[in-house]
């Protein structure tokens, strides 16, 4: 793995040295060693090539720490000495070291050397682990350590929410490790309560030494109660920690006798307390024996919304945090506070012409972006609970903004009527994440030269913080002077400047943003390449930082009326355009990308149609002409013109023409014929492209941005943008959401949460103010029923994102005396069948009255702060039937939860857990019971916190995605062993520049672990399933739909391995939390019931099995309709443990049913309806056996002579079979002839998906790739027969 340090000052990433974990188990797995795919990076120079070399000679150090054996360490050239420590700080025998340093021959290494730069270190040099003299620094870093290691197994950090600790279940499930062979241990683990080795260690009240103290060496005092109930006063000196002569109340400084001097703590409790030695050790031995993926920090915070009852215990170390307000790591970091926006920018310039350097680069620029979130959202929390002074004290509440560890905050409102026309409050609340995207999307074309702010925006406790990097010098200027580009007042006066032109024409092609001229106050004309309010200034660093990139993506005309414009019928059909709170709705970029997408095969295919046609008939050259203007009309009605594509081969030869010729065009305007530019022209008018030589759409953003002029020169121009907006606005109507619909329909989609419908239909450029439209749209699908769970998902969704909007105005005018009185009340209006709550108001005496009356002022909201006690149930549900109407223009039909849950068949559990997730409050775990009516739900003891919502900029590892993008290409192709190299590949780049943990290693281990079980590896197979679960658990959430997946395919690997009590208990696992997140009826629960029915089945427990195959016969009925091929998959299971019970007439009845699908299907011919009918063939012999014992033993009593009846149960095999063919893993056998067959085949298709799509950049992207495999090898010959194509 590379070096890791991120560039710039040199220590942004060895603030948290870069991993917590052993080695090994985290590099990537080195045996999935460098393979230098990167030789087939184009234009690299050849150095790099002997980095890459350099990395897989790895070599072995012997370390001698004082009083264990000596042992050895596999260490890379690649690490630094720093990384060794922090390896002896995780092993279970030298972990209470913190203070000591390496030496070689006597000389001491520097912490920050790599290893290959020191003289004479080899294989099998002798490190010697020396104790160094303690500093207060060094003393403070020993107690904290030491503290985390007593913490280790305890959750509560990860409840609480800190230090990117998160939760992981997965161990309790498959007891231990999946090994099999820890099955003791799990015992041990779950019967026993936690160990304590301490029942108190926490400074002591002596702190700080008095100055003839420190003359003797005091460093500081701790106090310490033993589990034996010794009280015990401890000095920190430079030599160590010994006994003391205090007491609680009496300062007596000089050594206790014995004072058991010892260098480090853990060795001086050892010696006084029994206890403290035994269970320390048993501590340490568990916690290295959790999976590291357990214990790793993840690289963004994760919050649980559940938590159960904890005992707040004394801790030192949380208590001395909280009192000195640890801005950054002050501990790790000369010169305290961190330049945040020095860091962000540094790491940008990083070199990045070959891979090494991409990495190194992508590696800092990661992880200065997740130590800056950590820091932001910390900040925006202090700023909320007013822990932070503002800048400017004397300007009311709304008004003030903030700076903290160089920082900057404002709150979400409309400071001095900056958004009057654009919908004041609102507005400025939707800006910052609009201003995020914006950030996100310049971030990702990374443009060399033009810089963005590092942002965060937090909402928490009803307020919406937004947190930048400050440029050098912004605070000393007015903002007049400084913006050089762009408007400071929405296009009044407006400026621009050549080098940002230059920057940001850089970013216009990625971005489609068209070069346009607007008019300022002097009705001069002004040149942009972005929209007015994009500013750009200068810093004092000499960077051209752009900011205000809140409208980087052309305006929705669906939500923002303009006077006199006509919107198209398909908008109108659906009551478009409607008026919405702000005018800053924006299209996503998403949308616009696929819109773009549309046109060009709209442009594709009139080019080709009109080719053909000169072709036909040369001499009527008027008729293309004509049928262009045709084509143009219909382009604009979003039909595409496809009657005329003549035969499929000649359409294709028709594009590959068009291609060839735009190609051409675009080159050299010389070599084409005037009627071959007069027919690309033409297409290009009718697509709306800016150029009529080649297709190139772009969009305006400024468009009916108010009080923004365009010159007369440009009018025909703008008529042209204002049509291709409305025409965008229309595809997102006519095409984006029945497209999402359909895939809802295939099941291509699966939501299952909220969270996940977000996801797709963000993914197809719908944005969620649609989600109204998108309901209705399912409501008046043919199909309906086979849609109940989009649309369950959807009306939750549209009732919580209403309750979370009520929610933040309501939070705002509690004080923080109320606030988890005002939650629980919320919750129980929301919720509970109580019908009348009554919120508990802060008890009187807590209150003083005179001290009220000055701190009016200081509170963001009302004056009156108990507004919120007086809310009903009634009142609220109105409210939320309202604003799904005003808001996303849905009429709900409820007046309270009851109701809701009943008319649209919701559990108030999920509603709970959606709105507790969408507004960051955490509650107790425990039953409730929501349906009392004669006491309300919750109780204020019920909440226990509140958490930011946070949303950030997600930096990419971009050539490990290009590894993982090929890599699912090949297994696509069915090229597995290539494939599985390339994501292999992907993983270790992956590690190198995320770290261990991250959602897109989630998803690399899990094609891994898919893989590895196809090629008939199955050990492999677990162990990555088992990383991919902890993962997903660990940075998704235990119970995020992802992590349910994730579940169901490792109880899979887990059956093939034997381990089937395990099995089970994954399922249930999985099906539990997936009654949890969305209930009983969805197509996925069908899924897992087969599953389950399967596995029990395998264990013989028939009656079981059949209720869980049945409920998933009857949810796959429902939701892939009775005919499926599906459908009769579940007859046939069903059938099968009928007959394991020898209840023949139902096993026929089953089988009977499946086989009529088959017929109908697929024909009477078909395998899979003969093997049906083979199996009818055999239920009627076994019915017919059994009938004729039972008709013996009837005739002749007790001594019939009964022929013995064959009751099987099925074998493991023909179980896990049944397994792999429900979860779509397909294995098939092919001959040699077959497989060639199936090449070209595969070949064919993707020449032909070529042609019809603009590969431009995959070409070049997978160009690199490509070359390696230019001769792809015969998959047979790495698979013995199976040759599979797995649906992934």
């Amino acid at each position: 793995a590379l070096a890791w340090q991120a560039g710039g000052k040199g220590h942004s990433a060895i603030s948290q040295s870069c991993y917590h974990g052993p080695h090994d188990s985290l590099k990537g797995e080195k045996d999935a060693k460098q393979n230098g795919h990167e030789e087939a990076e184009p234009g690299e120079d050849g150095n790099d090539q002997e980095v890459i070399v350099i990395q897989d000679t790895g070599f072995t150090v012997k370390i001698c720490a004082p009083g264990i054996e000596p042992f050895s360490l596999q260490v890379s050239p690649q690490e630094m000495v720093q990384e060794i420590h922090q390896v002896l700080m995780d092993r279970e025998d030298t972990c209470h070291r913190t203070c000591f340093s390496l030496q070689l021959d006597g000389n001491v290494l520097d912490n920050f050397a790599e290893l290959k730069t020191i003289e004479g270190l080899q294989e099998g040099s002798l490190l010697k682990v020396v104790e160094e003299p303690y500093t207060v620094r060094e003393a403070r870093i020993h107690v904290r350590h030491i503290r985390d290691l007593l913490k280790s197994l305890d959750p509560s950090d990860a409840f609480n929410g800190v230090d990117c600790n998160s939760l992981s279940f997965l161990s309790v499930f498959t007891e231990g490790d999946l090994g099999g062979m820890r099955q003791k241990h799990f015992l041990e683990r779950n019967h026993c309560p936690p160990l304590q080795c301490l029942k108190v260690l926490t400074m002591s009240g002596w702190n700080p030494p008095p100055g003839n103290r420190k003359m003797h060496g005091d460093l500081m005092y701790l106090y310490v109660i033993t589990v034996e109930d010794r009280h015990v006063s401890i000095t920190a000196s430079t030599r160590g920690f010994y006994l003391n002569q205090s007491t609680a109340y009496n300062f007596n400084p000089k050594p206790a006798n014995p004072s058991f001097l010892s260098h480090s703590l853990v060795e001086l409790l050892n010696q006084i307390s029994p206890t403290f030695k035994k269970n320390f050790s048993a501590l340490q031995k568990k916690r290295v024996q959790r999976h590291p993926f357990e214990r790793i920090a993840t690289p963004f915070q994760v919050y649980s919304w559940t938590a159960p009852q904890a005992e707040h215990a004394m801790d030192c170390v949380r208590a001395e945090d909280a009192y000195t307000s640890r801005l950054g790591y002050e501990e790790h970091i000369p010169g305290q506070t961190r330049d945040w926006n020095e860091e962000l920018q540094t790491t940008r310039e990083l070199p990045r012409k070959n891979l090494p350097e991409r990495l190194l680069r992508e590696r800092a620029i990661f992880k200065v972006h997740s130590d800056f979130t950590a820091a932001a959202t910390r900040g925006a929390m202090a700023v909320i609970d007013g822990n932070v002074m503002a800048i400017n004290p004397s300007e009311e509440t709304k008004m003030q903004m903030f700076i903290w560890n160089n920082i900057f905050f404002s709150l979400g409102f409309d400071v001095r009527d900056h958004y009057k026309d654009f919908g004041g409050d609102v507005a400025a609340y939707v800006a910052p994440t609009n201003d995020l995207n914006g950030v996100r999307t310049y971030n990702a074309v990374d443009v060399e030269g033009l810089y963005t702010l590092g942002t965060v925006v937090v909402d928490y406790r009803g307020y919406r913080v937004t947190a930048q990097s400050i440029i050098p010098g912004i605070l000393e200027r007015e903002q007049e002077q400084s913006v050089i580009y762009g408007s400071i007042d929405f296009g009044k006066t407006v400026v621009s400047h050549p080098k940002y032109l230059e920057l940001l024409e850089k970013t216009s092609r990625p971005l489609k943003i068209q070069k346009h001229k607007v008019l300022n106050d002097k009705n001069e004309e002004v040149e942009l390449c972005s929209s007015v309010e994009c500013k750009g200034i200068i810093g004092n660093d000499g960077r051209h930082y752009i900011l205000d990139l809140l409208r980087t993506f052309p305006p929705d005309l669906n939500f923002l009326p303009v006077e006199g414009e006509e919107m198209p019928e398909e908008c109108k059909k659906m009551g478009f355009p409607k008026q919405h709170r702000h005018k800053l709705c924006c299209l996503r970029q998403e949308l616009v990308d696929a819109f773009v997408e549309h046109r060009y095969l709209l442009f594709m295919k009139l080019a080709a149609l009109q080719l053909m046609q000169q072709k036909a008939n040369k001499q009527e050259s008027s008729a293309a002409l004509e049928n262009g203007a045709s084509a143009e009309n219909g382009a604009a009605d979003g039909e595409r013109p496809e009657s005329e594509d003549g035969k499929l081969e000649d359409g294709v030869t028709g594009l590959d023409q068009v291609k060839e010729l735009a190609e051409t065009m675009a080159s050299d305007d010389g070599a084409v014929d005037p009627k071959s530019r007069e027919v690309i022209r033409n297409a290009c008018k009718a697509v709306g492209s800016i150029s009529d030589t080649s297709f190139d759409i772009r969009f305006n953003p400024d468009i009916f941005s108010p009080g923004v002029h365009f010159p007369e020169s440009s009018k025909e121009e703008v008529q042209d943008q204002k049509q291709l907006l409305k025409d965008a606005a229309a595809f997102l109507l006519s095409c984006q959401i029945p497209g999402l619909v359909k895939d809802c329909l295939d099941h291509t989609v699966l939501p299952m949460d909220g969270a996940t419908l977000a996801e797709a239909m963000h993914q197809r450029g719908i944005n969620m103010r649609y989600l109204g439209k998108v309901i209705n749209f399912i409501s008046k699908t043919p199909g309906r029923a086979q849609l109940d769970h989009i649309f369950k998902i959807g009306i939750s969704e549209l009732i919580t994102r209403s309750a979370k909007h009520i929610f933040k105005t309501y939070l705002q005018g509690v004080e923080l005396s109320g606030l988890s009185a005002a939650i629980s009340h919320f919750l129980n209006c929301f919720l509970s069948s109580f019908p009348n709550p009554i919120a508990h108001l802060p008890a009187d005496e807590l209150v003083s009255k005179k001290k009220n009356k000055k701190r009016k002022n200081r509170n963001l909201g009302n004056a009156d702060n108990t507004a919120w006690a007086s809310m009903t149930p009634q009142e609220l549900w109105k409210n939320i039937c309202s604003e799904a109407k005003n808001y996303f223009d849905f009429s709900l039909e409820c007046e309270n939860a009851d109701q809701a849950a009943e008319m649209y068949n919701l559990q108030k559990i999920t509603l709970l857990r959606e709105i507790s997730l969408k507004t960051g409050v955490q509650i107790l775990l425990k039953e409730y019971n929501f349906d009392n009516r004669h006491k309300p739900t919750f109780t204020e003891e019920d909440i226990l916190n509140i958490f930011p919502v946070v949303k950030h900029v997600n930096p990419k590892a971009s050539d490990a995605f290009h590894f993982f993008q090929s890599g699912q290409a090949k297994v696509q192709q069915g090229f597995l062993k290539e494939g599985c190299e390339l994501i292999n590949e992907a993983l270790n780049l992956f590690n190198n520049v995320y770290g261990a943990m991250h959602v897109e290693i989630c998803a690399c281990l899990r094609l891994l672990a898919r893989l590895n079980y196809i090629m008939g590896d199955y050990s492999e197979a677990l162990s990555n399933q088992q990383k991919a679960v902890l993962m997903s658990e660990r940075v998704l959430g235990i119970e995020h739909p992802n992590t349910i997946q994730e579940y169901m395919h490792l109880a899979l690997y887990c059956f093939a391995n034997s381990q089937l009590s395990t099995a089970l208990n994954l399922l249930y696992r999985a099906r539990y939390l997936m009654l949890l997140v969305f209930g009983e009826d969805h197509p996925e629960m069908a899924l897992l019931d087969n599953n389950i029915g399967l596995v029990l089945h395998g264990v013989m427990e028939y009656d079981l099995s059949l209720r869980f195959l049945e409920n998933a016969l009857a949810i796959s009925s429902k939701y892939h309709g009775s005919k499926s091929l599906k459908v009769a998959l579940s007859h046939h299971l069903v059938a099968r443990v009928y007959e394991s019970k020898a209840e023949f007439r139902s096993a026929l009845q089953h089988e009977k049913e499946g086989y009529t699908i088959y017929k109908n299907q697929l024909g009477e011919h078909h395998e899979k309806t003969k093997e049906s009918s083979e199996y009818l063939k055999y239920l009627t012999q076994q019915a017919v056996a059994l009938q004729r014992t039972m008709n013996e033993i009837y005739k002749n009593g007790s001594n019939a002579n009964i022929m013995p009846l064959k009751f099987t149960a099925p074998s493991m095999a023909s179980v896990l079979e049944q397994l792999n063919i429900i979860n779509g893993i397909l294995f098939i056998p092919l001959s040699q002839k077959d497989l060639e067959n199936l090449k070209a085949e595969v070949q064919r298709r993707q020449q032909l998906q070529e042609s019809m799509k603009s590969g431009e950049q995959l070409e070049a992207e997978d160009k690199a790739v490509e070359e390696k495999e230019a001769e792809p090898s015969m998959p047979s010959a790495a698979i013995p027969l199976t040759q599979t194509a797995p649906p992934f």
